[in-house]
């Protein structure tokens, strides 16, 4: 029954992802507990920025690049019901990705690549760490093509047909990918790898900054898209219920595929190496982008409430209370939805270019990012495993119950973690820096909510082994699963087909590119004009 549906392969790259993520969380704790000097003998600067460098990459690059492969290639062939378009080549960009994760490690390891998740010159990694970091990007590309290629090849054999919508948005994931993608690849490749060989004597920091802001915010998108896959094409159906709408789905994926790319200058409103009309273009993109956001919570909610009332909700919020939520799919969803609340707040005053002036560079945006991804991604990413790992390996998953109990304290420890951090922003308290040794008034003020971050890293530790514990297990359970197949959710109106236009990605790929050559074709022209001439004739 699985001859087509590559477990093994899903698996392998899950698993990698997951171990990435134990590792990760662990590093956290070891950076909340050396940031407040609790355990004097651990205080090294040195080993602070080499563990602030590895639990990023491990969380931002090797956790989700490895999930979302896994969960894509698992989606592909169970949505659209059909062999992998080239499994070999799956297989190969998976052992491109691993080594480069392992090449990353050493120089990471042994404080050889102390440069933080964004890769800022002018701090300078070893070149094996550059190298490590464009080979997981590659392998990650060759993901993108078999997502792509499945999809045509479905299209081929199914004319006139609507794509699955799990499948439309893993393909509409793949396709951002490649273009967000390519700004730290082209930053990589053609400044830093170069650089650290000793190529050439120095890098231009700001073109550098612009092409990492290419990725920046838009990989928070390729982060979140299994999440959101998960609520429209799997929870409704977890819930007992129905989606309420296909097409919102498949509008708020072509918005996030549209509009998440061009909108990374966010982040350099404080940097002078870009114009201030470039950083308005770019914030009013990323007010956009909440759109499909509150498209999704609204359609999300409302599909629960369609479980709930199938279930026999009554009254304004009954409902709440009849939904299964001794079901991991179901619960994690709830919690990843106030967090993504209490997050996309944040988020739109990292956003503003007027309001960031005062959170930008301190511990807000450290409990923004967090909250967000830590948060409302991540739990998802344990929800997504929670439900797939029997369908994958064939066995009843070890504990449901413990699944609960962890979903629960990564959604308390990480309420407990962010929500200080964003106290300690509004009070002033920079971040990446491994300690406060200044103003004793105002950083004593600072101990109590330095002390919650330590209590919410534990907790989040103790979560995390309790994951990777119970599917561990579930690995060797006995008890064979009676229902292999996934579930995926029907929509209250079904439909016949999709408008063309909405159906086709080839319109919305056309768009995208106009969309970067305006907001980013014409500042990087601007650098390079800059070099030559010294001077450029436009500039807003």
């Amino acid at each position: 029954m699985n001859d087509y549906k590559a477990p093994g392969l899903a698996l392998a790259n899950m698993w990698v992802g997951f171990i990435a993520f134990a590792a990760a969380v662990l590093l956290g704790v070891y950076q909340v507990v050396e940031r407040i000097d609790l355990v004097p003998a651990l205080k090294s600067p040195e080993l602070y920025f080499g563990s602030v460098s590895t639990h990023g990459v491990l969380m931002g690059f090797v956790l989700t690049t490895f999930l979302i492969m896994g969960y894509g290639y698992y989606t592909a062939t169970t949505s659209l019901k059909q062999p992998l378009w080239n499994k070999p080549l799956a297989w190969f960009g998976f052992y491109l990705a691993v080594i480069g994760v392992l090449m990353a490690a050493a120089p990471l390891l042994t404080g050889n690549a102390s440069v933080l998740f964004t890769f800022y010159p002018p701090l300078v990694a070893h070149p094996t760490f550059y190298i490590g970091a464009v080979l997981l990007v590659v392998g990650s590309w060759v993901w993108c093509l078999e997502m792509i290629m499945s999809t045509m090849k479905w299209k081929k054999a199914n004319p006139g047909e609507t794509i699955p919508l799990a499948m439309y948005g893993t393909t509409a994931n793949a396709i951002m990918w490649l273009f967000t993608s390519l700004g730290v690849a082209a930053e990589v490749l053609f400044q830093l790898l170069p650089w650290s060989l000793g190529l050439i004597d120095t890098v231009d920091v700001g073109l550098a900054r612009t092409l990492f802001s290419w990725t920046l915010h838009a990989i928070v998108y390729f982060w979140l898209f299994p999440a959101y896959i998960a609520f429209y094409t799997l929870m409704p159906k977890q819930a007992g219920g129905k989606l309420l709408s296909d097409q919102m789905g498949r509008l708020a994926f072509i918005m996030l595929l549209v509009i998440s790319v061009p909108i990374g200058f966010h982040h350099l409103y404080m940097d002078p190496f870009q114009a201030a009309g470039w950083k308005f273009l770019h914030m009013t993109g990323t007010m956009l982008v909440a759109v499909p956001t509150l498209i999704t919570g609204f359609t999300i909610i409302a599909s629960m409430e369609i479980a709930g009332r199938l279930r026999g909700g009554k009254g304004l919020f009954g409902w709440i209370g009849k939904l299964p939520w001794n079901n991991p799919m179901v619960l994690a969803t709830g919690l990843a939805m106030l967090m993504l609340t209490f997050g996309g707040f944040g988020g739109v005053i990292n956003a503003s270019y007027s309001m960031n002036v005062m959170i930008h560079n301190t511990q807000w945006v450290t409990g923004h990012f967090h909250l967000i991804f830590g948060g409302t991604t991540v739990i998802m990413y344990f929800a997504i495993a929670y439900y797939l790992w029997p369908k994958m390996t064939g066995k009843e998953l070890h504990s449901n119950g413990m699944a609960l109990k962890q979903l629960w304290l990564w959604f308390i420890g990480m309420l407990v973690l962010t929500l200080p951090w964003h106290q300690l922003g509004l009070d002033g308290q920079p971040r990446r820096i491994s300690s406060t040794p200044y103003d004793a008034e105002l950083v004593e003020k600072w101990i109590i909510p330095e002390m919650a971050m330590i209590v919410g890293g534990v907790i989040l530790l103790i979560s995390a082994l309790m994951l990777v514990y119970n599917l561990y297990r579930t690995h060797g359970n006995q008890v064979a699963v009676a229902v292999p197949e996934v579930e995926y959710a029907e929509p209250v109106h079904s439909i016949a087909r999709m408008p063309h236009l909405m159906n086709s990605f080839g319109f919305w790929v056309g768009l995208i590119i106009v969309y970067l050559v305006a907001s980013y074709g014409y500042p990087i022209a601007q650098f390079f004009l800059m070099e030559t001439f010294g001077a450029v004739p436009w500039s807003i």
